[in-house]
């Protein structure tokens, strides 16, 4: 079992944190708003800690979960971010989906502290988190990797080391530029179904067995045909994401015309007031004008 700290109690970080606790790992928590660190405590075994940098006092492993790289930079450095308060020979497993600049930036400074650093974004949502059940994208040294590895299993399914520092961020772009374009898919699907006065459930019944089946399709249609979206990833958080690698993408000399056009229909969503809804709210989009 591992002294662990666990930086970033969002809807992610919360249940990730709660499964190393469950493991028996020794966690201490910290949060920006102390009210949901003593929250946790209230459900979990650990302590928590009034700053990054005495959460991470004496952790073998840190792990984050925070909103993009400025908050990540706020946690990790300066007097009392993170690194200051890890020994030589402790990890820093940043779960954040941030930019690839980024880590591979806090990698070269933890290296020059004698840290390691793993950047590990996740994917799986809400539910794969407290379900135990995250895909995790890791970029970072085989090595540091292999250490991390049977206490990153506390929440995940899948997970895999794929390349150097900005490895895990750069797959984490190619997953979210899979779903940008299948919610897409299925929420022009669907309005068309219900624009041709098809039954949507059957529809999906049946197709749902053949090619078009989707995990998207599986976990969200449900809710989108009653209309519902307050189930998972919000829109808010897709174009931090869908931002990201579209900077990415004009560097790499990536074409992604789908994915660009996805993120301007998620603008509409924004505009309707939809920013907090999740990610399946783009047929509301095509049902306004109906």
């Amino acid at each position: 079992m591992a002294k662990v700290a666990f930086i970033g109690l969002g809807v992610m970080g919360y249940p990730m944190a709660g499964h190393l606790a469950r493991n028996g790992h020794q966690v201490t928590v910290y949060n920006r708003s102390p009210g949901k660190a003593e929250q946790w405590l209230g459900e979990y075994a650990g302590s928590a800690a009034p700053t990054p940098r005495e959460a991470a006092l004496g952790a073998e492993l840190v792990m984050c979960c925070v909103g993009n790289d400025d908050d990540l930079r706020s946690v990790i450095l300066g007097e009392q971010g993170a690194f200051a308060g890890m020994s030589p020979g402790a990890i820093l497993v940043d779960h954040t989906t941030a930019s690839a600049d980024v880590a591979r930036e806090l990698a070269s400074m933890a290296a020059e502290s004698g840290l390691g650093f793993l950047d590990a974004p996740v994917s799986g949502g809400q539910a794969g988190a407290v379900n135990g059940a995250l895909t995790v994208m890791v970029g970072g040294e085989a090595e540091t990797y292999a250490v991390a590895e049977p206490v990153i299993q506390s929440y995940a399914r899948m997970m895999r080391l794929m390349g150097p520092a900005g490895s895990g961020q750069l797959s984490k772009m190619v997953n979210q530029i899979c779903i940008a374009g299948l919610v897409q898919g299925l929420a022009e699907a669907l309005n068309f179904a219900q624009c041709a006065g098809l039954d949507g459930q059957a529809v999906v019944d049946v197709i749902s067995k053949g090619a078009a089946q989707s995990w998207q399709m599986e976990n969200r249609y449900k809710t989108m045909l009653a209309g519902e979206f307050d189930f998972g990833f919000a829109v808010d958080w897709m174009r931090k994401d869908l931002s990201i690698l579209l900077e990415e993408s004009r560097r790499n000399g990536a074409q992604l015309p789908v994915t660009a056009l996805v993120d301007q229909f998620y603008a509409d969503v924004q505009a309707m007031g939809g920013g907090r809804w999740d990610t399946s709210s783009l047929l509301a989009r095509l049902q306004r004008n109906r």
